[in-house]
């Protein structure tokens, strides 16, 4: 009997979304959550396998944030934050940690231009005598996307041309048309806060909501702000232009020539805290990482001061191998049940090991500074010497025994089996309401970009329209000039 009118001719003719063995997908945009709004179930497998399969694209660079430069340094406290949080080290004003900084551009290869348009990367790894902390955020407090099933798409639409390796804004505004959610970001991306000078005067936020637990149980949700204390300072497009003709590593020098001149950079970070019980007060999400949290009703409350103070010693051992993963919490801080952070968790191991190797957290980049013991033995690059009979736990032959128990957040979890979108998106509010705050000439160069992106010889009138309705809507004057740049009427 003859199969072959069965099978497609091509392992790519099928007329929709399959995962890679073959079962339809019915839901590429929403994760499996409880309930609406999460936390993220692990048996959503396209999910597992969208975000495994897009961790091993690229070797052996990162794929995303591949440029950087690391320096050392401390944190202390300068403020006692103990009624919200028993993290040990914010357990007093004071208390020193060590740390290793890394900054970043997101989007292009290792030896690009620092000085290219692009959200930074902020990532500071606390060596805490209770384990690493890896507060892993960026240079703008928003992204692109609120669901984890986007972000594969997400990076790709801004990374190049896989035919012609480059970068296209036709891709870019073809993909995020379909993520009205999106506008909040580049309201930032197509503004001077994506031309930082350099990584010493930009700022850095955790842009995810976490958890504070104190030592009775209690919980609040929180979200970090560093602040250069040298101040912040952009770049306009020309001189971003001369600055990389000029250095192309211009952000590594300065930070580098700054720590060994004994000018060190040096960040305050600040808190915003919400009570759980007031997430529903607001006409949006607080959990989605698309919104900022108005700092008029939350204000933010200083906690102490990111000092770096000593340059790298190699740059391959403690930038290229260094390696951070929002999954390192520590007691006294915890996870929100905001999508994206929930999925982060797995994938930035789970790249890690891939980049660089199952082992990687026995690097001494990576390792904990205090004494830690586990039964994760073996595996390619394991140099540790170990003549231990016991790996297994429980044994009546090892006195390792489990650490104290330690609060974490204790509220109810219930909801359907669902992939659907957040109740409350509000997606045009919030970049309207940054539009306004600026100056006349800001404004200009936003809309400038904006009619740049969107007179791309490939960008179709289809998705102008679309992202001339986006910005009318957050703003109608924006959405007007836009419109009449480009000879096309605004969305009413």
């Amino acid at each position: 009997m003859d199969l072959s009118k069965y099978r497609p001719s091509s392992a790519y003719d099928s007329p929709f979304l399959t995962t890679n063995a073959g079962g339809p997908v019915y839901n590429d945009v929403s994760s499996l959550t409880v309930g609406p709004r999460g936390p993220v179930l692990l048996e959503d497998y396209h999910l597992i396998e969208k975000l495994a399969t897009f961790d091993r694209e690229r070797i052996p660079e990162r794929v995303v944030h591949a440029r950087g430069a690391s320096a050392k340094g401390f944190f202390e406290v300068t403020h006692d934050i103990s009624h919200l949080t028993c993290a040990d080290f914010l357990r007093a004003p004071g208390v020193q940690t060590s740390v290793i900084c890394r900054f970043s551009t997101v989007v292009h290869e290792r030896g690009s231009p620092e000085s290219i348009r692009d959200i930074r990367g902020f990532a500071v790894k606390f060596y805490t005598r209770e384990g690493n902390f890896d507060l892993v955020g960026n240079s703008v407090p928003v992204f692109f996307n609120r669901d984890a099933k986007s972000f594969p798409d997400t990076i790709r639409a801004l990374k190049p041309n896989p035919k012609s390796h480059i970068q296209e804004n036709w891709r870019i505004l073809d993909f995020f048309s379909f993520l009205p959610e999106s506008l909040h970001t580049f309201a930032f991306f197509y503004d001077d806060a994506c031309l930082p000078i350099d990584y010493r005067h930009m700022e850095g936020f955790g842009v995810h909501a976490y958890q504070l637990i104190n030592k009775d149980g209690k919980a609040h949700y929180v979200k970090f702000h560093w602040k250069p204390t040298c101040g912040v300072k952009y770049m306009t497009e020309e001189e971003a232009i001369r600055v990389g003709g000029t250095n192309h590593s211009h952000a590594t020098k300065d930070l580098y020539d700054s720590i060994a001149a004994g000018n060190y950079p040096e960040w305050k970070l600040f808190i915003q805290i919400m009570d759980p019980e007031d997430v529903d007060k607001f006409d949006f999400d607080p959990l989605d990482v698309t919104k900022t949290w108005p700092e008029d009703i939350l204000p933010l409350m200083p906690v102490g001061r990111l000092v770096l103070n000593r340059n790298i010693d190699n740059f391959f051992a403690e930038n290229e191998q260094l390696a951070f993963n929002p999954g390192h919490i520590v007691p006294g801080i915890y996870y929100s049940e905001d999508k994206l952070l929930q999925t982060r968790i797995f994938a930035y191991a789970d790249t890690q090991r891939h980049r660089i190797g199952p082992n990687y957290m026995l690097l001494p980049v990576n390792a904990p500074k205090c004494a830690h013991h586990s039964n994760h033995r073996d595996g390619a690059m394991n140099f540790m010497h170990r003549d231990e009979e016991v790996d297994y736990w429980p044994s009546r032959f090892d006195s390792v025994r489990p650490a104290e128990q330690y609060p974490i957040p204790s509220c109810v979890l219930q909801g359907r089996r669902e992939m659907c979108v957040i109740p409350k998106e509000n997606n045009f509010k919030q970049p309207g309401e940054r539009y306004r705050s600026w100056a006349p000439d800001r404004q200009d160069r936003y809309i400038a970009k904006w009619v740049q992106s969107l007179s791309d010889p490939r960008v179709t009138h289809e998705i102008r329209s679309i992202w001339i309705s986006y910005l009318s809507q957050a703003d109608k004057s924006c959405g007007q000039k836009v419109a009449s740049r480009l000879s096309m009427k605004a969305a009413m």
